[in-house]
């Protein structure tokens, strides 16, 4: 006999949101809304200025291009819906739609965790061995490189959105957050999800753990090798090609680590207060990132600025 509470996932799932923040959603709708059009901007300009610039067909920009594209589809898989439950008073989404936005969002997270290690890589032969630099990261390498970060990300994206949609659904079909987020949904199982915690755990010391200790390896050895520079100017450009990128990972895994590492409230009086952070935290973390990227990129390098220089230069001449 069916349970006479059992609901189909073929049904979809409800979306809260802010529903019960009112006053916070048109706020909210005009400053998601810009800070999504900015990250569109800053990274469309920087993928688009990596092209077209040939001082810039470096493994260094190659991998830029690949981060930028990155926040565009990270943030594009999720924003939209954010915005339109903004503005409707029950979002719904179908259990296909919310698979393959869950699916995206993993992907394309788990991919830019692997391309920073690679990036951290890049820069570790260009400071510590830039004699032997041209051999190691030549076109052949670097493209796989690259590559594999797209395909391990979706590989373990694969695995886990599998493991989560064969799970029975049982009763309430009410996400309590923004968009199908795989944590969100799997409180939302009614049968054993021990196999996906483990994944998740797995996942986590791959995609966190790992690349945290290689990157924090790799700048030892850069930081040991630019103090061993003598002259101060040598130490400065040196450590001017790898700043951008150390300021992106701090913030990156620093909002990561905040996010998932930071003690839950066992006080039920602030309970609605935790359950708003829970949401706007990690909103936060998935425009903000994407958005500083670009800027940081911009301002800490003197070759993408010249680059953008000569775009707007050659606009206003053809015109």
């Amino acid at each position: 006999m069916e349970k006479p509470n059992q609901t189909s996932p073929m049904v979809g799932f409800i979306l809260l949101g802010l529903s019960a923040h009112p006053m916070l959603e048109k706020m909210f709708f005009v400053l998601i809304l810009l800070m999504y059009l900015v990250i569109l901007l800053g990274n469309g300009v920087l993928i688009l200025v990596t092209i077209l610039d040939s001082h810039l067909h470096t493994p260094m920009y190659f991998f830029l291009q690949n981060l930028s594209f990155l926040d565009i589809c990270y943030t594009t898989c999720s924003i939209p819906l954010v915005l339109d439950g903004f503005v409707t008073s029950q979002e719904t989404i179908s259990f296909s739609g919310c698979a393959v936005q869950m699916f995206l969002s993993f992907a394309t997270g788990s991919t830019e965790c692997v391309l920073l290690g690679m990036m951290a890589f890049d820069r570790y032969v260009a400071i510590c061995n830039p004699l032997r630099y041209p051999m190691v990261m030549s076109k052949a390498a670097y493209v796989p490189m690259a590559a594999s970060c797209w395909a391990i990300g979706g590989a373990a994206s694969v695995v886990h959105t599998a493991l989560t949609i064969q799970l029975p659904f049982c009763g309430d079909n009410i996400i309590n957050h923004f968009t199908c987020e795989v944590q969100a949904v799997l409180k939302l199982a009614c049968g054993d999800i021990s196999i996906n915690v483990i994944s998740i755990g797995v996942t986590n010391v791959i995609f966190l753990g790992a690349p945290v200790l290689f990157i924090s390896f790799s700048y030892v050895l850069i930081i040991t090798t630019i103090l061993r520079i003598p002259s101060a100017e040598g130490r400065r450009k040196a450590f001017s090609t790898c700043s951008a990128h150390l300021t992106v990972v701090v913030i990156f895994y620093g909002t990561l680590f905040f996010i998932y590492g930071k003690p839950k409230s066992k006080d039920a009086l602030g309970a609605d207060e935790q359950d708003l952070s829970d949401k706007l935290i990690p909103l936060f973390y998935g425009v903000v990132t994407p958005m500083l990227n670009p800027i940081i990129y911009s301002l800490r390098n003197k070759d993408v600025k010249a680059a953008v220089k000569n775009l707007v230069t050659r606009k206003e001449v053809s015109q």
